[in-house]
């Protein structure tokens, strides 16, 4: 359990453990995610809002890091709000229990996940996972794609980046240098493209939408970034896969029956 809020922690914890759990503790979101690399858990339950590394940053790297990917994540807040709810199972947590939380809610919840899982409270400790070699600037750099790519629409920084994987930007701007061969924002402007590629094949959506759901300020700057990578705008671009497209074989020429 990770939760900065002492009062809470040792509530919570001495009602789980009356429950037979075994109940490890963390106050921050680093210190949560390396006892968890440490010594991989059944079970996170993780609040949100902390100082520091707060708990998005901190699932970020437990998602991001094949030692601790496949725990189970149950975030804690006091913001019971749809789009924190959304951002919380996107990212990868598997529940989300809202503050003041009623205890049968939580133990229910922690029951539920650990069975979903595959683990008994009564049974065997199941064996450890073997240990998979990891580099942290690798998980930095991992945990900043899936950022980029679930945020395309923000107005995202480096400093935003940084500070939402705890950590700072001349690190991540290294780690992404060698891991991803390139820059955050030369990765960033890619990732746009690679979206607005999709939509204008996949959707009807104008290319004014298509820029707005890839973060670019207008239909224009995104025509022109699209045109630099792309060698064709947009709309040629829709056009050529439409006409590229098998046609129904019940069709005929013309569109008559």
């Amino acid at each position: 359990m990770v939760d900065d809020e002492r009062e809470e922690l040792r509530f919570l914890t001495d009602l789980l453990r009356r429950q037979l759990y075994h109940v490890r503790t963390a106050s921050d979101g680093m210190a949560g995610y390396q006892a968890a690399l440490a010594a991989p858990p059944d079970l996170i339950l993780l609040d949100v809002r902390m100082p520091g590394m707060d708990g998005f940053a901190a699932c970020r790297l437990l998602k991001a890091n094949p030692v601790t990917r496949p725990i189970p994540v149950i975030f804690l807040s006091a913001l019971d709000e749809p789009d924190e709810r959304v951002a919380g199972l996107a990212m990868g947590g598997v529940d989300f229990v809202a503050k003041p939380y009623h205890p049968a809610e939580v133990f229910a919840r922690v029951r539920i996940h650990l069975e979903l899982a595959g683990l008994r409270r009564d049974g065997p400790a199941p064996a450890p996972p073997p240990a998979t070699p990891h580099d942290p600037d690798e998980v930095v750099a991992l945990a900043a794609m899936r950022l980029i790519d679930d945020n395309l629409a923000a107005p995202l920084t480096l400093a935003g980046i940084a500070r939402a994987l705890g950590t700072h930007e001349k690190r991540l701007s290294q780690a992404f240098r060698r891991h991803a061969g390139s820059t955050v924002f030369t990765y960033l402007g890619e990732a746009r493209i690679r979206r607005g590629r999709q939509l204008l094949g996949d959707t009807g959506l104008s290319v004014q939408q298509v820029a707005e759901q890839t973060g670019f300020s207008s239909a224009a700057n995104f025509a022109t970034a699209f045109r630099e990578h792309a060698g064709v705008t947009p709309t040629a671009y829709r056009q050529a896969l439409r006409q590229q497209a098998p046609q129904r074989p019940d069709a005929a020429p013309g569109g008559q029956p």
